[in-house]
């Protein structure tokens, strides 16, 4: 089989992480099937979590950083009545309590006072670093960890399914965010302890509306045509960015912008972060203007057939 020159690969690929991998596992079998190209993941999801994994190659490792500030969405089941070491169905079981009456509309109430902005202490096993290491690193030495508290925020929160010990939630949220630490801080709330027993993200903006491509798939694919056919899955930069400012260039700017230097912007332009194109569409860089001229932060260099928005 075939497999494309890294410099031709660029763009995201959504990938419908399964159970049992992680997300750098996933990449790396990901990155074989691509020639072994540049690549990095925007936020991971745990083994025993499934759905959207943003998936960067080539160029789009250097939009990395921003799709993992983007908001995301997230089917959970949470298990009532058990408290885990590490707030999910991984963990040992350290606590268990009898299940109290729980009406729906109980549920409800106290879901909704997670709504918002709020405070959150994140999970002990996590890979938040405290003095230079991950906090489950320290906690699996048994060293004393005292998890940050951090504000997050959740712009939606709702109940769909209420049966027995388990209740199934769906939630957007923001980056940063714990669903682990949801689980927990509900069924402290309700009385009755609780941790996360199966979590399957949606989507992760700006791919609210794309589809996911599996593994399975994507080995298919590649025993039938080769590295080079699973190309038609990558997003191009300027889509993965269609949320974002962009500004098309004329050759003369375009050519200033590929050589590291500073373009003066359209007079209308706000003094924001831009998506810098060529006039055929392709990526030539993340620029701000900065008294009225675009200031490069991060060079993109083009590649045949970049496709514009």
């Amino acid at each position: 089989m075939d497999h494309p020159h890294a410099v031709a690969v660029q763009g995201v690929l959504l990938l419908d992480k399964p159970l049992g991998l992680s997300s750098s596992q996933a990449l790396q079998r990901v990155r074989r099937l691509l020639g072994g190209v540049k690549g990095g993941h925007t936020g991971a999801l745990d083994p025993l979590a499934s759905g959207m994994l943003p998936l960067c190659f080539g160029e789009a490792t250097k939009i990395a950083g921003i799709l993992l500030e983007s908001r995301k969405c997230y089917r959970a089941v949470v298990r009532l009545g058990q408290t885990t070491r590490t707030d999910d169905a991984e963990g040992e079981i350290v606590c268990e309590r009898p299940l109290p009456a729980l009406a729906a509309a109980e549920i409800d109430a106290v879901l909704a006072g997670f709504m918002g902005r709020i405070r959150q202490v994140a999970p002990v096993y996590s890979a938040l670093k405290q003095q230079g290491q991950p906090l489950y690193r320290r906690a699996r030495r048994g060293e004393s960890v005292q998890a940050p508290e951090r504000e997050v925020e959740v712009f939606d929160l709702r109940r769909i399914a209420l049966a027995g010990h388990l209740v199934t939630i769906e939630l957007e949220c923001g980056a940063g965010f714990y669903v682990r630490a949801l689980a927990r801080d509900l069924g402290e709330r309700l009385g009755c302890g609780a941790h996360l027993a199966a979590l399957r993200r949606l989507w992760v903006a700006p791919f609210q509306n794309r589809p996911m491509v599996t593994l399975e798939a994507l080995n298919a694919q590649y025993a039938q045509a080769g590295g080079s056919a699973l190309h038609e899955h990558l997003v191009p930069i300027p889509q993965a960015l269609a949320h974002w400012p962009q500004c098309r260039l004329e050759a003369a700017d375009s050519d200033a912008i590929a050589h590291g230097r500073s373009v003066a912007a359209p007079q209308a332009a706000a003094e924001s972060t831009y998506l810098l194109l060529d006039a055929l569409g392709a990526p030539l860089a993340l620029a701000r203007v900065e008294a009225g001229r675009f200031r490069i932060l991060r060079g993109l260099r083009s590649t045949a057939g970049a496709t514009a928005c």
